[in-house]
């Protein structure tokens, strides 16, 4: 799926994955099979890429509801679709969720370090304000993982890490602390359970809101989209390990002479494959 039309609701937005439809007191997201590169969406869907997102957003709540509670609502699909073959389209990729005020910023934890932390800990020595011990390579593990939060960039940018004296200015001491607390508490949980199953999780973001006063966990959660994720097997300290995500999309792209602006190019069909079969390689680990 590309994109969905669900013709009983107003649609609220697109984004880059996912479609949102207004219910009032409640939100339908589809997450379809859009997949973007470098801020731009590519003209051909991943194969099942939304269902498999869908599913392992769905599992980790479940695994975490007596931790934090989710914008998961009480009314299911079926509450919500009359017409039996938009449901059949969208069972395993749509879902209603409660209406949140979302927080304004990104909750993300690392334990390993890599990507923009490498950079600043190359820089600085330091990631997002915290020392980090001297020395560290590419990718290695750090001897305890850390919450880093970052601001929410504008579609089109690129979302910019802060130091958790700037997330407690945006969110006020109490809530910065009770979502850092709670950040570390799932990545370390889903870090020991997947490790069982052969995965490594790298690093991960969570989004939360608030409902009623309460805070809630929303968005998608611990999926290849939102965390990178390594075969243990494929793992050493010293380079940058392939992920189960859209790497391997990033990695062809980088290969053409694009500019990296819309449009994105056109994917070779044995790359959509590959993608595809990633994605749901780590589902299948998983769960």
């Amino acid at each position: 799926m590309l994109q969905s039309n669900i013709k009983e609701f107003p649609l609220l937005f697109r984004g880059k994955v996912r479609d949102m439809y207004d219910l009032d007191k409640e939100l339908l997201i589809v997450t379809t099979d859009r997949v973007s590169a470098f801020d731009v969406i590519l003209p051909q869907p991943i194969f099942g890429k939304g269902i498999v997102l869908t599913k392992i957003t769905d599992f980790w709540l479940n695994k975490f509801a007596d931790i934090v509670p989710s914008h998961k609502s009480d009314r299911t699909l079926k509450d919500v679709i009359s017409d039996p073959d938009v449901y059949e389209e969208l069972k395993d990729r749509a879902v209603v969720v409660k209406k949140a005020k979302a927080l304004p910023i990104e909750c993300v934890v690392r334990g390993y370090i890599l990507g923009s932390g490498y950079k600043d800990y190359k820089a600085t020595g330091k990631v997002c304000g915290i020392e980090l011990p001297q020395g560290l390579q590419l990718a290695e593990k750090l001897p305890e993982p850390i919450f880093t939060p970052a601001t929410k960039a504008e579609v089109g940018d690129h979302d910019e890490n802060i130091g958790f004296d700037q997330a407690v200015e945006v969110l006020g001491k109490e809530l910065a602390e009770k979502v850092r607390d709670i950040s570390l508490t799932l990545y370390k949980k889903a870090y020991e359970y997947a490790y069982e199953k052969g995965i490594i999780i790298a690093d991960t973001k969570f989004e939360f809101g608030i409902v009623d006063d309460e805070l809630i966990i929303i968005d998608e959660v611990l999926t290849p989209d939102s965390s990178r994720f390594w075969a243990i097997e494929d793992y050493s300290v010293g380079i940058s390990p392939p992920s189960f995500d859209k790497q391997i999309i990033r990695d062809y792209l980088e290969t053409l002479d694009w500019d990296k602006k819309a449009p994105g190019p056109e994917l070779p069909v044995e790359i959509i494959e590959k993608a595809s079969r990633r994605y749901h390689e780590v589902l299948e680990k998983l769960t």
